[in-house]
């Protein structure tokens, strides 16, 4: 099963549905889809789409994926890499009117450089990453106050 993260934000992702959809009905993607989609709203007769999941379940779910394919949200990819799951990382842009700026494409970076995700900055790629997916071995993440804390400092010193 590959389980989609859309995250809780008041914010719309179509283009990662879309595209989506499009590898299911061209036989790359083959097995279940459940989408959290949070405030994105899509209908497909080829995913499972809920807004919203409670925790318990949402957890369950991720630890049955195969794989995950997240926004680039800094919580939704580390309650992932924690489970020591394949994580593929789409950035929300701002010129989609997806996010209020592009800090997502750089949340992505770090932590596919890190080897913890397969990270990828536009959905013209998602078919390649879940190519690459298939034989991706993540980097185990260990919680680490400091690791996290480095990460994040990097990211700042980057922007």
């Amino acid at each position: 099963m590959i389980l989609v993260l859309l995250g809780t934000q008041n914010n719309n992702f179509h283009r990662l549905l879309e595209e989506i959809e499009r590898l299911i009905q061209s036989q790359v993607i083959k097995e279940e889809v459940v989408v959290q989609a949070g405030y994105t709203k899509y209908t497909s007769e080829n995913m499972k789409i809920l807004d919203f999941i409670p925790k318990e379940e949402l957890e369950n779910l991720q630890n049955q994926a195969n794989l995950i394919i997240t926004h680039g949200g800094v919580g939704s990819i580390l309650q992932c890499i924690t489970k020591n799951k394949k994580v593929i990382a789409v950035p929300r842009l701002h010129q989609y009117e997806e996010h209020v700026n592009n800090h997502q494409t750089q949340i992505v970076e770090v932590f596919n450089q890190k080897g913890y995700i397969v990270g990828i900055q536009g959905i013209e790629e998602l078919e390649k990453a879940i190519r690459q997916a298939e034989q991706f071995k993540p980097k185990k993440y260990t919680q680490n106050h400091d690791k996290m804390l480095k990460i994040i400092e990097d990211f700042i010193e980057n922007c």
